[in-house]
């Protein structure tokens, strides 16, 4: 099954391309965030430099320079405080509050915020001279308060003391893109699920197309020899009618029509009729029990002797023949085959016991694969297209309910009452 490897091939090569771009994103965004991070460091160490020398300046120095720094900042939040921790100024702080006080007690909660993450720089001041030192950032001070950004607020007072504190954070930019790596990731996995999801329904169309074709073949060429068998059946009637084999040849050439029937039904759309289960399976057991060796015996044990189902017989016929031959396969020739009805809750149950060598619990599944089988000759399709009856026309299940190596198998069939 080469087209069966090649989807797994292209699943794994999917997975390795979505695990390297996935590293490849993580990467590179780690790099450019810590860069970026440097830089808006740096930004902030010439941001507190200004600071400085906007707290050391008199009516002489050119503050046009430490404005345009300063009001340059309109992505990074700080927040400035004294040595005693009160509010001064601050940029960039998205205020939540209606009222001077309550806003400043919420940008101080930012900063202490700020702090402990590590994000603040002290900057020391010159208080030697005295017009220095009485310099302040009043309303009315020297400085044109117009000039700076109106999101900069200032609280009246000396704040030329010892230091300040530069509070800062990082930008809303930087903020978002680091988080870009982990948008970017999920991207991926949604992408990889995605193709996943497309290449399973472009597996299971061609699986279909497949068996559709296969099954309309199979019909057709058995067709023609069935007719033949017939046309012989009827000559060998005339010829020899005491001959006791010919009922037995007859049984096995309505075998033959009843399965290109089952064929030709798995083409197309069957209708499902109202039958009785127990019938069907006694059919099978009786037609099994007559075509396989007498150290094989299959037994019914059925808690009800009437189950009416909607069920296309022909199909569901073949599913069961094809788990009595697949478990005389698995004994050898020899051993017991014990098949169970049960009612449960909205559904009938269906289970056949075999003595066979059993199933390895990792191929639990792997056997209703299309190509898997652990027979020297075997297409490994039988129970694949059990599966597809089971629960393409008759809505129900088909799995191995248990199975120990060396001792046997249960493979059970639920079908939900009509």
């Amino acid at each position: 099954m080469l087209w069966i490897e090649r989807i797994r091939t292209v699943k794994v090569w999917l997975v390795i391309i979505a695990v390297v771009i996935a590293i490849a994103s993580l990467v590179t965004s780690h790099f450019l965030i810590r860069d970026l991070q440097a830089e808006e460091t740096k930004s902030v160490e010439v941001w507190a430099e200004a600071m400085r020398s906007l707290n050391m300046a008199d009516e002489n120095t050119d503050l046009n320079l430490v404005l345009k720094v300063i009001n340059g900042n309109n992505k990074i939040p700080v927040v400035v405080l004294d040595k005693e921790g009160n509010v001064q100024t601050f940029r960039n702080v998205d205020i939540k509050e209606d009222n001077y006080n309550d806003t400043l007690i919420f940008v101080k909660q930012i900063a202490a915020s700020m702090k402990e993450d590590g994000r603040s720089i002290l900057i020391y001041l010159d208080v030697d001279g005295g017009s220095e030192s009485e310099m302040s950032f009043d309303a009315d001070s020297a400085v044109d308060v117009e000039d700076v950004n109106s999101d900069m607020l200032y609280q009246q007072g000396d704040v030329s003391s010892d230091y300040i504190e530069i509070c800062y954070d990082e930008s809303i930019i930087l903020k978002r893109l680091a988080w870009y790596p982990y948008i970017q990731l999920a991207v991926v996995v949604v992408f990889v699920i995605i193709a996943f999801f497309a290449l399973f329904a472009s597996m299971k169309a061609e699986q279909n197309r497949v068996w559709v074709g296969l099954s309309k073949e199979t019909a057709h060429q058995l067709g023609t020899p069935i007719s033949s068998l017939m046309a012989w059946s009827e000559v060998l009637r005339e010829t020899y009618p005491d001959d006791e084999l010919l009922p037995e040849m007859e049984k096995d050439i309505s075998r033959l029509e009843r399965i290109a029937d089952r064929f030709s039904k798995i083409g197309s759309i069957p209708e499902p009729k109202k039958e009785n289960l127990c019938e069907i399976l006694l059919r099978v057991v009786d037609y099994m029990d007559h075509r396989t060796s007498n150290k094989v015996t299959i037994t019914t044990h059925f808690s009800t002797s009437s189950v009416e189902l909607m069920i296309v017989a022909p199909l569901f016929e073949w599913v069961a023949e094809n788990l009595c031959k697949n478990a005389v396969d698995a004994m050898g020739g020899c051993g017991s085959i014990d098949v169970y009805l049960s009612e449960g809750e909205n559904r009938i149950m269906v289970d056949f016991t075999d003595t066979g060598k059993g199933i390895a619990k990792k191929n639990f599944k792997d056997v209703f694969k299309p190509g898997f089988t652990t027979k020297t000759r075997g297409w490994g399709l039988g129970l694949s297209l059990a599966k597809r009856v089971v629960e393409d026309y008759h809505n129900g299940r088909i799995y191995v309910k248990s199975s120990e190596l060396g001792k046997g198998t249960t493979f059970r069939i639920e079908l939900p009452y009509s």
